[in-house]
């Protein structure tokens, strides 16, 4: 039982702080993500599946949280109950338009911004980690590039 614990906490150790922004990223509130967060690590640990290296087990715990996220997402928007919204420290003023602008763009263009530019994978990364091509991946990271510019800067191009 105690090399279970160890492994659990080693688990946790690594990866909790990645698990826990995706899933901040995606939900937007620090309960239901520590919620995911919490069944990302129990299908984790339970996951008797040996992985080809730590970069193969970061990619699968991504993938998982991003999974989680979704289907989380899925089940609330029938149940909308109006929660209240969360006191969050407020970021400074530009970031905060940064991430609102990137929480308005679609899910795969919102996944592939956060995987590049705030846990720092590659395009080739990515593309193993959401399964998709890397030209598919490229195109994306573009076309949101493309609509934050245009949503940042209110469609106006001041060059």
């Amino acid at each position: 039982m105690e090399m279970a614990e160890t492994r659990a906490e080693e688990l946790l150790e690594r990866y909790s702080d990645m698990v826990m922004r995706i899933a901040l990223h995606h939900v937007k509130s620090r309960t239901d993500a520590e919620d995911i967060a919490q069944e990302v690590f129990l299908k984790r640990i339970t996951a008797r599946r040996p992985f080809a290296s730590p970069e193969h087990e970061k990619a699968w715990m991504i993938r998982v949280t991003i999974n989680q996220c979704r289907d989380f997402l899925k089940v609330s928007q029938h149940l909308c109950t109006g929660a209240l919204k969360e006191n969050v420290p407020a970021a400074p003023r530009k970031d905060f338009e940064v991430l609102e602008a990137v929480q308005c763009l679609p899910a795969s263009y919102k996944n592939v911004i956060y995987l590049y530019y705030y846990e720092g994978f590659s395009v080739k990364e990515i593309a193993r980690i959401l399964h998709r091509r890397e030209n598919t991946v490229s195109s994306w990271l573009h076309r949101a590039r493309a609509a934050l510019k245009d949503l940042l800067t209110g469609g106006f191009d001041d060059e």
